[in-house]
């Protein structure tokens, strides 16, 4: 992904939003009723005694995904910055690389995966608080339709959330569809009435793809059959989340002697699944979504059970799903996500400390001279590296330490950080303790896995 012509944040917002901005007729529509609520906001906030006030105004920003798929998605990347200056806010964007696979539904399937994690990077790059996306009651019911063909259960036939967080690493910044309840031909009037000007993408047409076959063909001839028909399939996305939220809570009561730090036990879940299979089922999809993962098909399920039913506890177990590794080990069945099994792909960064916290790092001049000098380096584990965590602990190997951390074996290959020649922080095991500061400006090293391609 590569990025340019960024805005600079502002200091003073109280608050950072931003609208997903892909020029088409729905974000169009979205970014002007933000803008023109905040104008609003503004005029009303200069009627009240500012001075008692004292609150600064929420800054907007647009993002912009180049997917690099379209001829024309150059210009659609103008077009956004020159809407975004249009209505005086920030801009930014990100360029996916997915020109390479022709596969269709793959490359549906990676659009979309490669869309949000570069939303996500943009959010914590900003400091954006809220993240607003332009679906509407039309791609709700295209959604319920399509997880309707996959034979989807509860979860998936929810449909889209109207709010989440944006994903388990970024719980400060939240998702939000403020359109959902909003259709297609309403916003279309929004537009006309307003004389807003957006972009077509010529995709739409393609009816090879399954969301646009539900749009051009099924939909238009529901809609004649039962002209709620929209209405109605977003209700009934709404009503299988309620079922959901029962469910989830089902899964929570059932998982109180299974979920040990989220890996599931596997002798107390073959008891529950041999008493209530439905309700084993059910936690299992509780805690594959609690890891972000899609649900698995019935016959998935079913074969999963098979190998748990014939495999000793201290067995080697490991299936592949949605781009993940899921892995028995000691009793216990625990997800490996795709960075966690290439250790060697990614990079040491140093975080700024606070000077009001209490957390302990390293001394910033003490690394940023480290850093000229050339003597920060990252290595791969050889054997016999020491290191201490605690106060009055002795040093111990990283294979002691792993053993004593209960940390699985195909995550002990861990990266490596060493300054002036001296190990200072192994990933997923912590900082060297000799080296930590509790004052002064400070850094804690922190290891960050590359976007896997």
């Amino acid at each position: 992904m590569a990025s340019s012509r960024k805005s600079t944040a502002s200091l003073k917002a109280s608050k950072r939003i931003a609208v997903a901005l892909s020029g088409g007729l729905d974000s169009v529509v979205l970014l002007d009723i933000v803008c023109k609520a905040q104008q609003t906001n503004q005029l009303a906030t200069k009627k009240t005694d500012t001075k008692t006030s004292g609150e600064a105004p929420v800054e907007i920003w647009a993002f912009h995904i180049h997917h690099g798929l379209q001829k024309s998605a150059d210009q659609w990347l103008l077009f956004c910055e020159k809407l975004a200056k249009k209505y005086k806010i920030h801009f930014d964007f990100r360029l996916l690389h997915l020109a390479g696979d022709t596969t269709q539904g793959n490359i549906e399937a990676r659009a979309r995966a490669g869309r949000y994690e570069a939303l996500t990077d943009l959010c914590l790059e900003y400091g954006i608080t809220d993240l607003l996306l332009a679906h509407h009651q039309n791609d709700q019911a295209e959604t319920v339709l399509l997880q309707l063909l996959r034979g989807a259960g509860a979860a998936g036939l929810s449909g889209m959330p109207e709010q989440r967080f944006l994903d388990s690493e970024a719980k400060n910044i939240f998702l939000k569809r403020p359109l959902l309840d909003q259709n297609r031909k309403e916003l279309e009037a929004y537009a006309k009435k307003n004389k807003l000007k957006w972009i077509e993408d010529p995709s739409n047409q393609d009816t090879s793809y399954r969301r646009n076959a539900i749009r051009k063909e099924i939909i238009p001839r529901l809609e004649k059959i039962q002209p709620d028909a929209i209405a109605n399939l977003a209700r009934s996305a709404q009503l299988m989340a309620d079922a959901q939220v029962l469910l989830d809570r089902v899964a929570h009561q059932d998982g109180k002697a299974i979920l040990n730090k989220n890996q599931l036990t596997l002798k107390s879940l073959l008891k529950l699944a041999e008493r209530d299979l439905p309700a084993a089922n059910n936690l299992i999809r509780f805690w594959l979504k609690s890891h972000q993962l899609a649900m698995p098909s019935q016959e998935r399920l079913h074969s999963w059970w098979a190998d748990l039913k014939q495999v000793k506890s201290d067995s080697k177990l490991e299936w592949r799903h949605d781009g993940s590794s899921i892995r028995l080990w000691r009793g216990h069945l625990q997800v490996t996500q795709k960075e966690q099994d290439s250790q060697e792909t990614g990079q040491w960064v140093f975080r700024p400390i606070s000077l009001r916290s209490k957390t302990p790092g390293l001394s910033a001049q003490w690394v940023a001279e480290c850093q000229q000098r050339g003597s920060v380096e990252f290595k791969v584990r050889q054997g016999s590296e020491k290191l201490q965590l605690k106060a009055n602990t002795p040093r111990k190997t990283l294979k002691n330490l792993f053993q004593e951390g209960d940390i699985a074996p195909w995550l002990r290959q861990a990266p490596l950080l060493y300054i002036d020649g001296n190990l200072i922080a192994v990933a997923g095991l912590g900082v060297s303790y000799p080296h930590l500061k509790a004052s002064g400006k400070r850094v804690l090293p922190e290891w960050v896995q590359n976007p896997v391609k």
